[in-house]
């Protein structure tokens, strides 16, 4: 068997896992018609039929589906191997996609994505701040930076950091409306309202408990939060991080302390791992050995 054999597998098994040529294509970055020539080729070596194409599907033969379970096999391995390469004698090109919200991606993300690319000169990056769903394939985005409870999806996620949370007011709205001391108090406050009003407090010896706040200021985006609570306008309930420099600085106090909950966590999510190009799999190693130790 010569090395002609193994043309047109990574194809194959691209379209296997994305249910289509054209989506393949995407993935693996090159043309609707290369993946399918080579697709082609390869049953004709085979002398079987991979696929059953319709106008509107494309799905595995019974010999496709079993010769995809050995395949995936040689392509998990090859991965494998090419992590493996000695990451300083990578030479990256090209263009990496990030997708990117939230004040963490801003302070602390980017410095490190600017970090990876000052190794990797030919390197272009493009971060689109976004809190979107984005369809990676479609969107040409290598991996997103998401914070809070994934839901269950065919995407894979790898944690950044836990990031556990921090209540905060400004001590003229404090003089004038009083410190709560216990979280069911939060309901005769004006609170600000960021990803949603149901806020998760805990405490020594209880049960993770909800409560639902309301205010007159609400907004996706941390800074927004941040400067509406340092101008008095409620309390504000965020991850302790977004907090560090208003509270380094005086210009807020914390509250309800005993009560901060371990909140969530910051993660990094992507398609099929075995099909990232190489500049998003070493963007994403160097980022989570980034964030290995670091802390709130």
């Amino acid at each position: 068997m010569g090395l002609d054999s193994f043309e047109g597998i990574i194809e194959f098994v691209a379209v296997a896992e994305t249910k289509g040529f054209s989506t393949a294509a995407t993935q693996l970055r090159c043309s609707t018609s290369h993946v399918s020539r080579q697709v082609s080729r390869l049953e004709q070596r085979l002398g079987v039929a991979l696929f059953a194409r319709t106008t509107r599907l494309v799905s595995l033969t019974e010999p496709g589906q079993a010769y995809y379970e050995r395949c995936k096999e040689l392509v998990t391995g090859l991965q494998i191997a090419n992590e493996h390469l000695n990451e300083e004698q990578i030479q990256l090109s090209g263009t990496l996609r990030v997708s990117a919200a939230g004040a963490f991606s801003e302070k602390y993300v980017v410095p490190a994505l600017i970090e990876f690319a000052q190794g990797y000169p030919e390197l272009s990056v493009e971060i689109d701040f976004t809190s979107k769903m984005v369809n990676f394939v479609e969107d040409g985005i290598d991996f997103a930076i998401r914070y809070g409870n994934l839901e269950t999806s065919g995407l894979v996620a790898r944690k950044l950091v836990d990031r556990p949370m921090a209540a905060a007011a400004s001590r003229a709205y404090l003089e004038q409306y009083g410190e709560p001391t216990n979280p069911q108090q939060l309901r005769n406050h004006s609170c600000i309202v960021a990803n949603n009003n149901n806020w998760l407090f805990e405490a020594v010896g209880q049960q993770p408990f909800s409560v639902r706040v309301s205010g007159r200021w609400k907004s996706n985006n941390g800074n927004a939060v941040i400067q509406a609570c340092e101008r008095g306008l409620g309390i504000a309930y965020l991850p302790r991080s977004t907090f560090k420099e208003a509270l380094e600085s005086g210009k807020l106090e914390p509250v309800l302390k005993p009560f901060w909950g371990r909140g969530s966590g910051s993660w990094i999510v992507y398609q099929n791992r075995r099909f990232l190009p190489m500049r998003a799999r070493l963007a994403i190693n160097f980022l989570v050995s980034h964030f290995s130790s670091w802390q709130e």
